[in-house]
């Protein structure tokens, strides 16, 4: 059984590892993965870089990356930088009320009030919610490979609540896509997460580099 320690280590601190633009594989700071590699094609470091450039439109869309939906200053680990989590174990009560308040902390991450509303295309991992013959009705976006299922969720601003136009073909759980959509700050407590943002998706495409 992993430690908190482990369990803190493997997901994504954003203060110092964020997401240029394209999600990760693997939680920025984990050396090690939660899962062997997922040999479907993903977002590539290369393609994060380039992301990272001037603004980019791909029809009514801006292109935005992960680091956007985080308002400025923001610090998930601002409360638990001076606890030494190799000390703890996971029977410690200690580790269990840590664990239970970076929960809460993450849980109410604030959104960026400068996203409400807008036209945004953004790139990511899906986690299904609600499935029919028709396809994905409804899912969750994270920005790397095994949030929500893998690993414990992401904060609520890393996580954004997808309702497709149509019902999504043929995407599987931990596809990488792109979604396109007006974006608006609405908190959804789904049984796989919480989610500090909704978008009503027009498009759900296929992830690749080209945007």
């Amino acid at each position: 059984m992993k430690t908190i320690a482990a369990l803190l280590l493997t997901a994504p601190l954003l203060a110092t590892a964020q997401p240029q633009g394209v999600p990760a594989l693997l939680p920025p700071i984990s050396s090690t993965p939660a899962k062997p590699a997922d040999p479907r094609p993903g977002p590539t470091p290369a393609a994060a870089a380039k992301a990272a450039q001037k603004p980019v439109f791909v029809g009514p869309y801006r292109v935005i990356n992960w680091e956007e939906l985080v308002p400025a200053g923001w610090d998930p680990m601002k409360e638990f930088r001076d606890v030494n989590l190799a000390t703890l174990q996971d029977n410690d009560v200690r580790a269990m009320q840590l664990l239970k308040r970076m929960r809460e902390v993450w849980d109410s991450a604030p959104s960026n009030e400068k996203l409400d509303g807008q036209h945004v295309r953004i790139p990511g991992f899906v986690v299904p919610l609600e499935e029919t013959k028709d396809g994905l009705k409804e899912f969750l976006l994270v920005p790397y490979f095994g949030a929500c299922i893998h690993t414990p969720p992401p904060p609520a601003n890393q996580i954004v609540h997808v309702l497709p136009q149509s019902a999504a073909k043929n995407v599987r759980s931990m596809d990488a896509v792109w979604i396109s959509g007006t974006m608006t700050r609405v908190r959804t407590d789904s049984y796989m997460g919480v989610s500090g943002y909704r978008m009503e998706a027009r498009l759900v495409e296929p992830y690749s580099d080209r945007k």
